[in-house]
């Protein structure tokens, strides 16, 4: 029954979401099954079209199922560009030399850039299943040396496209996170673009926050450009807003991120090679990077900042990149909204000049742009707050920024959740404290990022004295049970805003 090409199965759509990992569904008694040892959790490499990816067995008895089919998840259905009746071909994975190199990391060996560019070449292929990669981000949670961070960051520019541009300087700006709300890239990207200064920003989706950047971005425009529409955008405009990972750079980063997201992970030395190879791989030559420090920020306390930014600044040094890290105030979250739309609608407010646009948004972005034009040498050192002023105040950076989305596809309004509830003070008093892990997860529960719509606004910041009956924050949903979830998760923890009588 088998050919020396493998065994052929008809195919099934199975309809089953399994993110980004592609799996397969035979039945026990399934003949190829059995004829080729396949075990449960094995990875089989499937074929069709020419394309092949490796996927995890699943094996099922039951009767959806004939003996004689495969069923594939939806996410390996696509990556095959399978329709109904095509047939797939199956046989063993191959040996990956590179799970080598896993298993001497999980036992603490140093790698050498050789096995480091030859994981990260697996994972970027869909080599390496997410067992694999959970194996791997565990193993060097805490564990990577200051060579092997630079290597790692090298690997994984390598294994992907990488963009040169024909001016100087090429910039570029980032935060490390765990801080609701602070979406100021948008706003820094419209005020730096907007005054000559070439910026292509990359951003990646949320790993562990209700919104990322490029999760914000999309409710405003598409994301998801490759290479090519990157770089029409940048040369009509001088800068863009995208998701790193549909223009393949550093492709293994965004494989990487996939598994960190479940495992809640972002470790130091991962972080800093995940920031700078997409930095690296966009063709920035100078970043600007916001540390935001607070008790319950990702960065908590100013020594660990500071060590975040050594690493950051000697990494990007050995690569050839011109690293600052600026550390900011991250005791509680920026702007009202925390959610994708919620944030959008935070970055619209202060491009447009709104009345009631949250200032402390406002004032956080306006002093990153300018430092961002004064490293770019734009202007001079202390000048760059009355420029990146008044490119604000006078709407240029508000056109710029619709010019930006015009560019990636057209401008959008973000969209509004159907379901909200308002969390109120149950004494008077006064705000003395908000715990940005749980507000973040209670924005999480309420659907975000996954519904763009969701999330929580934020009403009150600290030090401001409430009455009872007061609004705190205004959950937003798409459904009336992630709101009722959200609620429960609140209610059963202590407050996530303290008032104190």
């Amino acid at each position: 029954m088998a050919d020396e090409q493998g065994d052929r199965l008809p195919a099934r759509r199975a309809r089953i979401d399994t993110y980004q990992q592609p799996v397969i569904y035979m039945r026990a008694d399934c003949p190829v099954c059995r004829a080729e040892g396949f075990e449960a959790q094995a990875q089989v490499e499937v074929t069709a079209h020419g394309r092949t990816v490796l996927a995890i067995l699943h094996r099922v008895d039951a009767e959806w199922l004939r003996p004689d089919e495969a069923a594939l998840s939806e996410a390996a259905w696509n990556l095959l560009d399978l329709r109904d009746g095509d047939d797939v071909r199956l046989r063993h994975a191959p040996q990956l030399e590179s799970l080598a190199a896993l298993r001497g990391k999980v036992y603490g060996r140093e790698l050498a850039y050789a096995d480091l560019r030859a994981l990260m070449d697996d994972a970027s292929r869909g080599l390496l299943s997410d067992l694999h990669l959970a194996a791997f981000v565990t193993a060097c949670a805490g564990r990577l040396s200051a060579r092997e961070i630079v290597d790692l960051t090298r690997a994984m520019v390598d294994v992907g496209e990488r963009l040169r541009w024909p001016v100087a300087p090429v910039m570029d700006k980032h935060c490390v996170g765990g801080l609701p709300g602070n979406r100021t890239t948008p706003i820094v990207v419209a005020i730096v673009a907007a005054c000559g200064v070439v910026m292509p920003k990359t951003s990646s989706r949320a790993i562990t926050s209700p919104a990322g950047t490029a999760d914000t971005m999309e409710t405003m425009a598409p994301v998801e450009l490759d290479a090519a529409a990157m770089r029409r955008v940048v040369e009509r405009e001088g800068g863009c807003v995208v998701w790193g990972g549909a223009a393949q750079l550093s492709p293994a980063d965004d494989v990487l991120i996939r598994v960190e997201r479940p495992l809640d992970l972002d470790s130091e030395a991962q972080l800093v090679a995940s920031v700078l190879s997409k930095k690296i791989a966009a063709g920035s030559q100078r970043v600007l990077v916001d540390v935001p420090v607070g008790p319950t920020a990702k960065v908590r306390t100013a020594e660990s900042a500071g060590s975040l930014a050594a690493s950051l600044e000697a990494t990007g040094a050995a690569l050839g990149l011109q690293v600052r890290v600026v550390q900011t105030d991250g005791s509680q979250p920026v702007g009202r909204g925390i959610g994708p739309a919620l944030e959008a609608r935070d970055v619209l407010a202060v491009l447009r000049r709104e009345p009631d646009a949250p200032t402390d948004l406002r004032e956080r972005a306006l002093r990153l742009a300018a430092e961002v034009l004064e490293m770019a040498g734009r202007c001079a050192p202390g000048d760059g707050l009355a420029l990146a002023t008044r490119t604000l105040d006078d709407g240029t950076a508000a056109r710029k920024f619709a010019a930006i989305c015009d560019a990636q596809g057209g401008m959008r309004e973000p969209p509004r959740a159907p379901h909200t509830h308002v969390v109120t003070a149950a004494t008077a008093g006064r705000v003395v404290r908000i715990d940005n892990r749980r507000l973040a997860r209670m924005a999480k529960l309420a659907g975000a990022p996954r519904d763009p719509a969701a999330g929580a606004v934020l009403h009150v910041r600290t030090g401001r004295a409430i009455a009872a009956g007061e609004p705190l924050l205004t959950l937003h949903a798409q459904s009336t049970g992630e709101l009722a979830y959200a609620l429960s998760y609140a209610a059963s923890h202590r407050p996530i805003i303290e008032v104190v009588a």
